[in-house]
């Protein structure tokens, strides 16, 4: 078992970071860098033996297109810094993923283009390119998205971990990921791409099981298989995560998120984090008994 970090953007408003729509999780890059640094450490010290990149809302959706323009490889750059900066403050051996985030926003496969994705994507990893260790394509909506950043990537050998983020409803017959996309379908496209590893994110914690249950039985032994989901109640097909500090469940605390977690590795994951409402608690107790 691996354990992954949590949840950045609320961790960075929790602490007093600088917080405002649209920029979200972007603003502390150039206004608080030494919280990302210290949210980091916190989520190493929690466990954690993987950290993301914080450039997540490096995009125009969040930041708009003339900043993008201007500042996308500075403001990746803060991000690695930060994220370099707290594995050597905390002496562990902790991974660098480098983030490559959806394009066009959180849970919006309808907004994706294909023509201007690589012109969106290209700076970012060619910043993160010499400086992480693998790269994490998350909270992905759409199989095209992940196919057209996938094709951009330098063919250096570093593994490709791709996170899906599935439709939150709990009681339908097959899991879907946002857009209407089948678990089926995402298993040729790994298969294609000869992913490293797939996991499901910024969703229910209930929905995901049932997607690692499916995946399981469709992949090879070497892929590994993941989940990091978020503390939100469930987001109907019209939500954009990200435009605004939405409630977080009142249930969810570590207990019970371990025990989420339990069934996920009784299902076959290996790699276990968590996303938006995850805090270091949640990866203090994921550690404490995946680690014993």
């Amino acid at each position: 078992m691996k354990i992954l970090d949590g949840g950045f953007g609320r961790e960075l408003a929790r602490r007093g970071a600088p917080f405002r729509q649209p920029e979200w999780s972007a603003l502390a890059l150039t206004e608080a860098p030494d919280i990302i640094k210290e949210v980091h450490l916190d989520f190493i010290r929690a466990g954690a033996e993987v950290i993301t990149t914080n450039n997540y809302a490096v995009v125009p959706f969040h930041i708009g297109q003339n900043r993008f323009d201007k500042e996308v490889k500075d403001l990746v750059q803060v991000a690695i810094n930060q994220a370099k900066l707290a594995v050597t403050e905390s002496g562990q051996k902790v991974l660098i993923a480098g983030c490559l985030p959806p394009l066009f926003g959180s849970y919006r496969a309808d907004l994706f283009q294909a023509d201007e994705a690589k012109q969106l994507a290209t700076p970012i990893i060619e910043t993160l390119s010499p400086q992480v260790d693998f790269w994490l394509a998350e909270t992905q909506s759409c199989i095209a998205e992940v196919e057209t950043v996938h094709a951009l990537l330098p063919d250096d050998g570093r593994e490709f971990w791709v996170s899906f983020t599935l439709q939150d409803e709990i009681h339908q017959e097959k899991p879907l990921l946002r857009s209407g996309e089948n678990i089926e379908q995402v298993a040729e496209l790994l298969k294609r791409l000869n992913a490293h590893a797939v996991l499901f994110n910024c969703c229910q914690p209930e929905v995901i099981l049932q997607a690692i249950l499916e995946i399981k039985k469709l992949l090879p032994e070497h892929v590994q298989i993941g989940a990091y989901a978020n503390a939100f109640p469930p987001q109907n097909s019209e939500a954009t995560a990200n435009d605004g500090l939405d409630e977080v469940r009142a249930d969810l605390d570590p207990d019970l998120y371990l025990k989420f977690a339990q069934e996920w590795q009784a299902a076959g994951a290996s790699l276990i984090g968590g996303c938006c409402g995850i805090g270091p608690e949640h990866i203090s107790a994921l550690s404490k008994f995946f680690k014993q």
